[in-house]
C-alpha cells in the first residue's frame, strides 16, 4: 500500500514478486535478485512503520530526512515497475479490426515485449541503485540505533487552560451543561426512586477542540459537593494507566494518598485499592480524554456499584469509545450567536461589544471558519486582539491555522494534531488525500474511496472487497471525528463527509510540508518543488499549470485533480505516470479536449464532467489499468465498443439526470465490475434484453443500479435469471424513467429463486408487484437489510408484520394504497426497531393506542379514499407512552388524498398519533385537496401543524398542498 511516510515501499515487494508469478520470461539469474530486493525492501518498510508510530514532531532530524529520502525513492521505484508493465502489457487490438492488422499488430508487440522484457535487467539495476543509496543513508544516520527523541517543548497539557476557566468566563455552555446534568441528576418524582440509587455513566463525544473537557469540568464543579468524594482524572493518548489510577487516588483522597506516586504498587494492586475505597462511597468521578476502548474497559473495573447513585463522566473524541458507557451526550458546536458572543469577548473582553457595521461581513467570515468550534474562535480571535480593526479585513484573507506564529495557534495545532498522531499510518494517509478537496466542498464518499483505491492507499482484507475496506477506513475517520459525516436528506444514508476549516488547515500544513499535495491557485509560486507527486487545481488555469508543469518537468505527478473550469486537452506529455485523474467542475470541456486521453497508460482513476462532451474516444481502450470511469455528469449517447477492453474496470458510473446510454455489444466482458450505474441500458426492447442478459455474466458486481425502461415480462424474467448468478450483491437499485411496469410475482420467485443473504439496499421502484414476493423478500433471509424501497398493488396485514420484522432496517418507502391495520403491538413484537425514515407516497399513516392496554399501540395505513375522519379526539391524551413500533423513527412522510377525510367536528389532527414515536424529528405530508374548498384545506394545514406541538421533540413539519391544474 501506499502510505505517508512510506509512500509506495509496502506495494513494491509484491509488485516484484508478481514479475516472478505471471512468468515474464526474466533473464537468468534476475529471480533471485528481484528475492533479494524484496526482503530488502519489506527491511526497510519496517524501520518506517516504526518511523511512523511517532509524533513527526518529536522525531530526530535526521530520522525525518531519511524517511522523506525513502519515501520519494519508493515512488521512483514503484514508477519504474508501473512503466515496465505497461510496456509488457501492450494494447490490446480494437474489437473492429481487421484479422491482417491484429495479426500484424500481435507480431509487433511479441518483439516490444521481448525488448521490454530485456529492459526489465536496467530496472531492476535501477532499483538495486536506489535501495543501496537508502541503506547507505540509514548506515550513516545511524537509523536503527536512534531512538526517537522527543522534542525539546514544554510537556504542558494545551488542554489544562480549558479545566481551570471560571464559568461565569465561559459563553454557550449554559444549555449543554444543563442537558448534561440532567442526564446525571436523580429521575423525577413519581418514577422509580430505585433507579435513582444506580450509577449512572455518561460519555461526552466531539471533536477535539469542541470543549468536552470544559464542559465535563464545569458539570463536575457544579455537582461535586453533593457526593461523598470525587475525582477529575485525564487520561490521553498511550496512558501508562499506574499513573492514571494513582491520579485517581490521589485526587479522591489528597491527605491519605499524598504519597501515592511514590510507591510501586502494581495495576491489580491499585485496581483492588480503588475498589475498597469507594466501596462505600458515594462517588462522582470524570475519566477525561479517553483515546482506546482497552484503556476505559480496564479503569471501570475500578468502579463500585453500591447502589449509592453513583456518577461517572467520560469525554473522548471517538465514538466507539463513547458508546462504552451506558449514555452518549453529543456535544454540538456553538450557536452562531453564542460564537459570536465568545468572539466578542475574547478581542474587546466584552461580549455585549459590536464591530462596526462595515467589519460584520468580515466577522461573518471568520465565524463561518471556526463552524462553532470554540477552540477555533479562540485561536482566531487571539490572531487579532490588538491589531487595528481597519486592518482585519486584510488578515481575514490570509487567516488560517497553519502556518501563523502565534501561541494559541500552536496549542490549537497541537490540541487537533493529537487526533492526527493517534490514526494508523493507513488512515494519516487516507486524511491527508482529504486536502485536495476546497473548503465547505461535501466530498461524495463513493468517489473518494475509489481514489484511494487507485492511489494504493487500500489494503486487501480476505473476506472483503477492497471498496467495503476503504469504507470501513472512512467509517473511522468519522468515529475519530476527523471528518463530519453527511447524510442523505431523503434516507438518512451517509454518502459524503465535510472536513472542518481547522482539520483542513492541520493537513494542508502536513501535507505541504511532506509533499502528499500541492494546492494550485492563481498565485505564479505556488508550485515550488520539482517533484510535486499531487496536483490540486482549486484557482488556476490549465496554461498556468501547464507552464508550470513544462518548465519543471513534472512527469511524477500521480493524481491531478481540477475543481475550476478548463478548456484545454487534458495534459498527457507532462503527466506520463497519472494514476488519477479527476476533471469536477469543468463545464467547457468538448471532445476535441480528450484527444491525448488514450496515452495516459498509468490511469486507474477516471472522472469527467462537462455538458459539451458526447462521447468517449476509442482510444480509451487502452487504458488497461482503469478502475474507475466516472461520466456520471456526462450526457453520453453511447459508451464506446472499446470499453470491453478494460480488463480492470472494478467501477462504472453513467447515470447522467436526463440523457440515456447505450451500452456496447459484449458488455458483459467487463468481469472485473464491482460497481455499475447506468441510466439505461438501450433503446429498444431488442437493446434492453441483450444487455439485461449480460449482466448475468457480471458475477463480481456488488453494485447494481440501472434505469431500465423497457421491463416486459420478458425483460424481467431475463433480469431474474441475471440476478440468479450475481451472489455478490449488496446493493440493488431497478428504477424506470416513466410509469411503473406491473411485475410478474410468479416469475420473480419461480425457481425458488432468492436474494443474496449480504443484501443491504434494496429498491424495485421500476416495478409494482400485485403482492409483496415473500419468498425472495424475507427477513429471515436478508439479514443485513438497511433499506428497501418497493411498490405493491396490495398487501394485508401479514405482509407488514414480515416488513417489519427486518432487524437492520433504517429505510422503507412503502409504495400502496391498501388499507391495513396491526392491531396491538408492544415492544416485545419488534417491529420496526431500527426504522428511522418511513415514507408512504400513495397512502398516510396513524399511531392508535389501545384502550384495554395502554402500552400497545395499533398501526393503520390507510389508502385511497377509505380512511377516517382523524380529527376524531375521542380518549385522547397528550402523554406519550414507551415507543412499541418504531421507536428510532426520526422522519415520517406520507400522502393525505383527500382533505374532507381528516377534519370533524372537532377541526383538529391530534389523533393522528405522533407523540407515540419517541425520537421523530421530522414530519412531510402532502395534500391532494381533491373537491376540497380552499379554507377547509387550510384549516387542515393548521390543523397538522397544531398536531405536531403535541410531541414533546417539538419535530419540524413541511406540509405541501398539491391543487390540481
Amino acid at each position: 500500500m501506499v502510505d505517508l511516510v512510506a509512500g509506495a515501499l509496502g506495494m513494491l515487494p509484491s509488485k516484484l514478486l508478481e514479475l516472478l508469478n505471471h512468468e515474464y520470461k526474466l533473464q537468468k539469474g534476475l529471480g533471485a535478485e528481484i528475492q533479494s530486493l524484496s526482503r530488502e525492501l519489506e527491511s526497510v518498510h519496517a524501520a518506517l512503520l516504526k518511523v511512523a508510530a511517532v509524533p513527526w514532531d518529536q522525531l530526530d532530524e535526521q530520522i525525518k530526512l531519511w524517511a522523506r529520502e525513502v519515501r520519494e525513492a519508493s515512488y521512483d521505484m514503484d514508477d519504474v515497475l508501473d512503466s515496465f508493465l505497461v510496456r509488457v502489457e501492450g494494447c490490446d487490438d480494437h474489437v473492429h479490426q481487421s484479422r491482417l492488422k491484429s495479426a500484424l499488430k500481435k507480431m509487433g508487440r511479441v518483439f516490444k515485449k521481448g525488448k521490454a522484457r530485456r529492459g526489465i535487467a536496467g530496472a531492476i539495476e535501477d532499483i538495486k541503485k536506489q535501495l543501496q543509496e537508502v541503506a547507505d543513508r540509514r548506515a550513516r544516520y545511524k537509523v536503527d540505533e536512534i531512538v526517537a527523541k522527543p522534542a525539546p517543548k514544554s510537556s504542558i497539557d494545551p488542554r489544562l487552560e480549558a479545566m481551570y476557566k471560571e464559568v461565569k468566563q465561559l459563553i454557550g455552555i449554559d444549555k449543554s451543561m444543563g442537558e448534561l446534568i440532567s442526564m446525571l441528576t436523580p429521575s423525577q418524582e413519581g418514577d422509580d426512586v430505585s433507579d435513582n440509587k444506580i450509577m449512572k455513566m455518561v460519555s461526552v463525544v466531539g471533536v477535539g477542540g469542541l470543549g468536552k473537557t470544559t464542559l465535563a469540568k464545569a458539570s463536575y464543579d457544579k455537582l461535586r459537593s453533593q457526593y461523598d468524594c470525587g475525582a477529575f482524572v485525564s487520561v490521553g493518548r498511550n496512558p501508562d494507566l499506574v499513573n492514571v489510577f494513582k491520579d485517581i487516588l490521589f485526587d479522591l483522597d489528597k491527605n491519605k494518598y499524598q504519597n501515592i506516586h511514590n510507591t510501586g504498587r502494581g495495576i491489580y494492586q491499585l485496581i483492588h485499592e480503588l475498589r475498597e475505597f469507594l466501596r462505600n462511597k458515594r462517588y462522582f468521578i470524570v475519566i477525561d480524554d479517553i483515546w482506546e476502548p482497552q484503556s476505559w474497559e480496564t479503569i471501570k473495573l475500578a468502579f463500585v456499584e453500591n447502589n449509592r447513585g453513583n456518577r461517572i463522566i467520560a469525554t473522548s473524541r471517538k465514538f466507539d469509545v463513547a458508546i462504552e458507557a451506558v449514555e452518549v451526550y453529543k456535544l454540538q458546536p456553538l450557536s452562531y450567536d453564542n460564537s459570536k458572543r465568545l468572539f466578542y469577548t475574547r478581542i474587546f473582553g466584552d461580549a455585549e461589544k459590536r464591530l462596526p457595521n462595515h467589519l460584520d461581513d468580515t466577522a461573518n467570515i471568520i465565524l463561518r471558519k471556526c463552524d462553532g468550534i470554540p477552540l477555533a474562535i479562540i485561536t482566531m480571535g487571539s490572531l487579532l486582539v490588538g491589531k487595528p480593526v481597519g486592518e482585519w479585513s486584510e488578515l481575514c484573507s490570509a487567516l488560517g491555522f497553519g502556518h501563523v506564529d502565534n501561541r494559541h495557534v500552536e496549542n490549537t495545532m497541537r490540541i487537533l494534531s493529537l487526533s492526527y498522531y493517534d490514526l494508523p499510518s493507513h488512515l494519516r494517509t487516507c486524511l491527508l488525500y482529504l486536502s485536495a478537496f476546497p473548503e465547505d466542498y461535501i466530498i461524495d464518499k463513493n468517489s473518494l474511496i475509489w481514489k484511494w483505491i487507485a492511489e494504493g492507499f487500500v489494503h486487501e482484507k480476505q473476506g472483503k472487497w477492497l471498496f467495503e475496506v476503504g469504507e470501513g477506513y472512512f467509517n473511522d475517520l468519522i468515529n475519530r471525528s476527523m471528518i463530519q459525516a453527511v447524510e442523505d436528506r431523503w434516507d438518512g444514508i451517509v454518502h459524503g463527509c465535510r472536513v472542518h476549516d481547522m482539520i483542513l488547515d492541520l493537513i494542508r500544513s502536513l501535507s505541504g510540508e511532506e509533499n502528499f499535495f500541492a494546492i494550485l491557485d492563481n498565485s505564479e509560486d505556488t508550485l515550488s518543488r520539482s517533484n510535486v507527486r499531487r496536483l490540486s487545481n482549486q484557482n488556476s488555469t490549465l496554461q498556468h499549470i501547464t507552464t508550470h508543469a513544462n518548465r519543471m518537468e513534472m512527469p511524477q505527478v500521480r493524481s491531478y485533480i481540477v475543481w475550476c473550469d478548463i478548456n484545454q486537452p487534458v495534459p498527457n506529455l507532462s503527466f506520463k505516470l497519472l494514476r488519477v485523474l479527476a476533471l469536477e467542475n469543468c463545464q467547457h470541456m468538448e471532445d476535441c479536449h480528450l484527444e491525448n486521453l488514450g496515452d495516459l497508460l498509468h490511469l486507474r482513476y477516471l472522472k469527467l464532467t462537462g455538458p459539451g462532451i458526447s462521447g468517449l474516444p476509442k482510444q480509451i481502450g487502452n487504458l488497461k489499468f482503469l478502475q474507475t470511469l466516472d461520466v456520471g455528469k456526462v450526457a453520453l449517447e453511447e459508451l464506446p465498443s472499446s470499453i470491453v477492453l478494460l480488463p480492470q474496470l472494478v467501477c462504472l458510473l453513467c447515470t447522467h439526470w436526463f440523457r440515456s446510454t447505450r451500452l456496447p455489444d459484449g458488455f458483459g466482458k467487463l468481469t472485473s465490475l464491482e460497481e455499475l450505474r447506468i441510466s439505461a441500458v438501450g433503446y429498444d426492447k431488442c437493446k434492453h434484453g441483450r444487455v439485461v442478459k449480460e449482466l448475468g455474466s457480471l458475477v463480481e458486481l456488488r453494485v447494481l443500479n440501472a434505469k431500465i425502461d423497457q421491463m416486459d415480462e420478458s425483460v424481467q424474467r431475463d433480469l431474474v435469471e441475471s440476478l440468479h448468478n450475481l451472489h455478490k450483491i449488496q446493493d440493488l437499485i431497478i428504477k424506470k424513467e416513466n410509469k411503473v411496469t406491473d411485475a410478474d410475482v410468479a416469475t420473480w420467485e419461480a425457481a425458488g429463486f432468492e436474494l443474496p443473504q449480504h443484501l443491504r439496499r434494496l429498491s424495485l421502484s421500476g416495478v409494482r408487484f400485485s403482492r409483496l414476493p415473500s419468498s425472495c423478500i424475507n427477513p429471515s433471509r436478508l439479514h443485513s437489510l438497511l433499506y428497501l424501497d418497493l411498490c405493491l398493488d396490495s398487501m394485508d396485514e401479514q405482509d407488514l408484520r414480515l416488513l417489519g420484522m427486518f432487524t437492520e432496517l433504517h429505510y422503507l418507502n412503502l409504495g400502496t394504497s391498501s388499507t391495513l391495520t396491526v392491531d396491538n403491538i408492544n415492544a416485545a413484537d419488534g417491529y420496526f426497531q431500527k426504522l428511522r425514515w418511513f415514507t408512504l407516497p400513495y397512502a398516510m399513516v396513524q399511531f392508535q393506542r389501545s384502550n384495554e392496554d395502554e402500552s400497545r399501540i395499533s398501526l393503520h395505513i390507510w389508502g385511497g379514499m377509505c380512511a377516517m375522519p382523524f380529527g376524531s379526539s375521542k380518549n385522547y391524551h397528550c402523554t406519550s407512552v414507551p415507543s412499541a413500533v418504531m421507536p428510532n423513527l426520526e422522519v415520517l412522510s406520507f400522502k393525505i388524498p383527500d382533505a374532507r377525510l381528516f377534519l370533524d367536528g372537532n377541526g383538529d389532527c391530534r389523533n393522528i398519533g405522533w407523540e407515540y414515536l419517541a425520537s421523530l424529528r421530522e414530519v412531510s405530508v402532502d395534500i391532494y385537496p381533491g373537491m376540497t374548498l380552499p379554507w377547509l384545506v387550510t384549516e387542515l394545514e393548521d390543523a397538522l401543524r397544531n398536531a405536531i406541538k403535541v410531541h414533546p421533540n417539538r419535530p419540524k413539519i413541511e406540509v405541501d398542498t398539491w391543487w390540481e391544474d
